[in-house]
């Protein structure tokens, strides 16, 4: 997980700290405060002061991240991601065309993928459920970034936080007053009657609200 922008600009790419993520509630209808996904509460406040989305905010490090196809290909260093990022930024072209070239580089792999598959062979590991334990799950899924936080306890769930991708890009603002991804995108759009604008913005982030709201 990165943000284009920043890895685009030349600076050097580190690997991903998870301890540094956080979900900032500031402007969602949730009630708690800001804290790592594992000690997360999801506990929905309505009549918040501030709240207009029930959308959190998860930041990395304090700062917005967008995620997808595009942050993963500028990541990846492939030269035509970082070209359309250096020429104009996230923009709906470079998200699109981002998708595109990955549907190209993974078909291939798919292809092999499928011959590996052995019909009647275990799909899955099974395994018995602990006492007590904790784990995290974090994942490229198709629309980005993934992560899952779970707790254990006298053999039972006590704790499931998950920020999806969407989360991530449609984040609301934070207790900085920073915007996250796509309300960043959506500024100086033209919108109104007669106008797509904002539709092809939205469109391009890939979107997926089911996922998002918890």
């Amino acid at each position: 997980m990165a943000c284009c922008c920043r890895a685009a600009s030349g600076r050097a790419l580190q690997a991903l700290d998870e301890k540094a993520i956080a979900e900032d509630l500031s402007h969602a209808w949730m009630a708690g405060e800001t804290r790592h996904p594992a000690q997360g509460v999801t506990q929905p406040d309505d009549r918040k002061a501030g709240g207009y989305t029930w959308c959190k905010a998860p930041r990395l490090a304090g700062l917005p991240v967008e995620t997808g196809a595009l942050a993963r290909q500028v990541v990846a260093g492939h030269p035509l991601a970082r070209d359309l990022i250096g020429k104009g930024g996230g923009s709906v072209k470079a998200r699109v065309v981002a998708r595109l070239l990955e549907i190209a580089l993974i078909l291939p792999h798919m292809e092999q993928w499928v011959r590996q598959i052995v019909p009647g062979e275990p799909f899955c590991a099974q395994g018995e459920l602990p006492d007590e334990a904790s784990g995290i799950g974090l994942v490229e899924a198709a629309r980005g970034s993934l992560g899952h936080w779970l707790t254990v306890a006298d053999g039972r769930l006590a704790n499931y936080q998950i920020i999806s991708p969407t989360t991530w890009n449609f984040s609301p603002r934070d207790s900085a007053g920073t915007p996250g991804p796509l309300e960043q995108a959506l500024v100086g759009a033209p919108a109104g009657e007669g106008h797509v604008a904002v539709q092809h913005v939205v469109r391009s982030f890939d979107p997926c609200m089911v996922c998002t709201v918890h």
